[in-house]
């Protein structure tokens, strides 16, 4: 069984910032990228960041320059670095886990990320 938490969202001001965390835990044992999604209200879930293990990370355009993914991979965790934070930004944010044993990945609850003055 894997168990993926995410943490770190909240409500923050245009401009501001936050990091969101995410931990996988439990029997996984190979993985093959860690990434971020997210979903405003009445919108489809997007992707916002993805780290493969091999390869280089990939942003969704509406964040380059602003979001940075980071893992660190001794954790199975990945991170979310997202800087100068817009309106548009509000959504809840998702983890997700690929790996061999799971071929839709695994999923965390997600987090809500509101921006807003």
């Amino acid at each position: 069984q894997v168990r993926v938490e995410e943490s770190g969202g909240g409500l923050v001001q245009p401009g501001g910032s936050l990091r969101l965390s995410c931990a996988a835990s439990g029997s996984i044992f190979m993985i093959y990228a860690m990434g971020w999604y997210r979903q405003a209200p009445g919108k489809s879930r997007e992707l916002v960041a993805v780290a493969p293990t091999v390869g280089n990370t990939h942003y969704a355009d509406s964040v380059k320059g602003r979001f940075t993914i980071s893992r660190d991979n001794a954790k199975n965790t990945v991170y979310l670095q997202m800087n100068n934070l817009k309106p548009e930004d509000t959504a809840v944010y998702y983890c997700n886990i690929s790996a061999p044993s799971s071929p839709l990945g695994y999923w965390g609850q997600g987090t809500q990320v509101t921006v807003s003055s």
